[in-house]
């Protein structure tokens, strides 16, 4: 049995996680959570702070703000809690001491818990070694209404696997409207749409000439990024300490 400290365990993404923890067959249990918010009538107690948890802890899941992760991190790291972290829109600060913190503590950090996402990362790469010399890259991405970061943490994450695929180094551009120019052959386009209550769409094209692909993930449910924080905290038990992400994850499925 591994014991969950959910953190954002009273919001929409905390909601989902318990949902899928109940369907694993005893293999994880949610034993405590963390929210500034008291709203949650659950069988596991919350806290709204981190110094009130009691309970045996065995990997923490958060989904929770990232006005939060600092504190969420010093946890982890002070009490050598492995932690799988899903909040979107960190700081270059808090990616940093992420990756020093995993030092002495295990830390699983992917920018969509998706493995059909990760998937989709993997096909755009391979397409991307193949088409580099002829095709415009551009990434569109589309959340609901109430999101906060633009572009996704996600659809940065893709320009950040195409530009370590491709030759040559591509220059992001996230709005073309105040500058008259020509599109360059070296940039990657990104472009944030918000509306309604789209849970996530990323679609990658490649614009050549006379043709063009494209490579799309929707997503319908937020069950399927609480599917794979879960699994992300099964494969976190008895990892020693470093960085993880979904593609380790995803070689040992």
């Amino acid at each position: 049995m591994i014991n969950i400290l959910l953190c954002g365990a009273n919001g929409k993404m905390g909601n989902a996680v318990k949902s899928v923890a109940v369907q694993q067959n005893g293999v994880v249990k949610i034993a405590a959570g963390f929210d500034v918010m008291d709203t949650s009538s659950v069988d596991f107690p919350v806290y709204d702070s981190l110094d009130k948890v009691r309970e045996k802890i065995d990997c923490i899941i958060d989904f929770s703000h990232i006005s939060m992760t600092d504190e969420i991190l010093d946890y982890a790291k002070n009490n050598k809690i492995p932690a799988v972290i899903c909040t979107t829109g960190l700081s270059k600060d808090q990616l940093s001491k992420m990756e020093f913190y995993s030092k002495e503590t295990p830390i699983f950090f992917s920018a969509n818990m998706s493995i059909g996402v990760n998937l989709l990362i993997d096909l755009v790469c391979r397409a991307s070694k193949l088409l580099e010399d002829n095709f415009d890259i551009e990434i569109v991405e589309k959340h609901h209404n109430q999101k906060l970061d633009a572009p996704s943490g996600t659809a940065l994450a893709i320009a950040d696997a195409i530009a370590d695929t491709v030759a040559y180094d591509p220059k992001y551009t996230f709005d073309r409207h105040s500058v008259r120019k020509k599109r360059d052959r070296e940039e990657i386009g990104l472009h944030a749409v918000r509306g309604g209550n789209i849970v996530g769409e990323h679609t990658v094209i490649f614009a050549g000439t006379d043709e063009v692909i494209e490579l799309r993930h929707q997503a319908t449910s937020k069950t399927v990024f609480a599917v794979g924080a879960v699994r992300a905290a099964i494969f976190m038990k008895d990892k020693p300490a470093g960085m993880y992400n979904m593609t380790d994850l995803v070689k040992e499925i």
